[in-house]
């Protein structure tokens, strides 16, 4: 394979730890040569650094200013060149051949578009680039020569089966969901749920954020509006439907009665070596999958009335223009409410559902004729006022 320039931006985090460490055992044993071109993070000002004398990358971002001196410290001696602040996250993937965006929210945005625009492959593990600027940010790539590879595990599943000559021949394309830790849980017993409770995935390691919409679902409404742009499907022909082993990770239906899935341990660096070596194969000592060991899969619909999310993804996706963008904006508020203990849990999809409800009426959702990265940022900031002034008339949890 041959040799490639590598940025992970958000490399602190869950997906960009996962890379760095299917990199390195891609490396020695000889599957991949890398170079790492940029590291960026947001506060682990201390895993950063350690990453950075480990990767010598040719530059080291930390997104909060504040610890740049902290970073150069830790660095000091090395030779290293370092940088701080959004404006340097948001250059950082400039120059390299294949991008990891893995920083979560909306942040992540410009970063990974101003990378798409340079012609670099770019590996999508930030779900809000496609829900906020979906259209934009796959035409800039195309244009540029570039190359979109999903590294959810559902997209990424959706990637490896759907046969391009047959895409006018699908039917359906079904997302899986864990159902996350309260998948069996009544409504009266989620209305009491803890953040450490939400946090607790039962199948994947993820951030706290990542957990908490998992817990609601909500991360399967955005993977609803993600795999609509990436794979030109219309919302009535995404469906979601419960597997609590995450074993399959996402199925085709094609019209000819025949469905295609992908299947495969819930382990992250899966994708994300499908999206460092496409069409390629990346060979690592992955775990061993057995079937007969795991015994039975199973599937159930999701709960519409206990997980309210989907059914406001659909709805953000059949108004259109900013709406996806604000259900992300709001709930990127929401989340954190709960964490901080402002909200109770299923204040979350309720205080989405009244912040689209306000911006709708309002008329900030139409669709904007300018930039789009842009227009995206607009809509982001009116949600997340919209989003703060409906959270206000919560009442504080105890």
């Amino acid at each position: 394979m041959a040799p490639r320039s590598v940025a992970i931006l958000g490399s602190t985090g869950s997906i960009g730890v996962s890379t760095l460490d299917l990199l390195e055992r891609a490396v020695a044993t000889g599957a991949a040569e890398v170079e790492i071109h940029a590291l960026t993070a947001g506060q682990n000002v201390a895993l950063l650094a350690e990453q950075a004398l480990k990767w010598r990358p040719r530059l080291t971002v930390i997104a909060n200013e504040s610890l740049h001196d902290d970073l150069k410290a830790r660095l000091a001696g090395s030779g290293l060149a370092t940088a701080a602040g959004d404006a340097a996250v948001a250059g950082a993937g400039e120059g390299a051949s294949w991008v990891m965006s893995a920083i979560v929210g909306a942040a992540g945005l410009e970063p990974t578009l101003r990378a798409a625009r340079t012609g670099a492959v770019i590996a999508l593990a930030n779900k809000e680039s496609l829900v906020c600027a979906g259209p934009a940010l796959l035409a800039a790539s195309k244009a540029a020569g570039g190359w979109v590879v999903p590294v959810d595990s559902e997209h990424s599943a959706i990637f490896q089966v759907l046969q391009p000559e047959c895409a006018h021949r699908v039917k359906r394309l079904i997302l899986t969901a864990s159902g996350g830790p309260f998948r069996t849980w009544t409504r009266e017993q989620m209305s009491k749920a803890t953040p450490e409770q939400a946090v607790a995935h039962p199948n994947w390691s993820m951030g706290a954020k990542i957990s908490v919409d998992s817990a609601t679902m909500m991360n399967k409404g955005l993977e609803m509006i993600e795999a609509s742009y990436l794979f030109a499907t219309p919302e009535s022909k995404i469906d979601v439907i419960v597997h609590p082993q995450s074993i399959i990770h996402s199925m085709v239906e094609y019209e000819d009665g025949s469905t295609l899935a992908q299947l495969g341990a819930p382990d992250m660096r899966a994708p994300i070596a499908c999206a460092y070596a496409w069409p390629d194969r990346l060979p690592w000592d992955a775990p061993a999958f057995d079937l007969a060991k795991i015994g039975s899969l199973t599937f159930e619909a999701p709960d519409p009335e206990r997980f309210p999310a989907i059914a406001l993804a659909r709805t953000a996706m059949r108004m259109g223009g900013g709406a996806p963008a604000a259900m992300n904006a709001a709930n990127e508020i929401a989340v954190a409410a709960f964490l901080g203990r402002r909200i109770g849990f299923l204040d979350i999809a309720a205080s989405v559902a009244e912040t689209l409800e306000r911006m709708d009426a309002k008329g900030e959702l139409a669709p904007k004729e300018n930039d789009a990265l842009d227009a995206a940022r607009a809509v982001d900031r009116s949600a997340r006022r919209r989003a703060e002034d409906v959270l206000a008339q919560f009442e504080p949890v105890s």
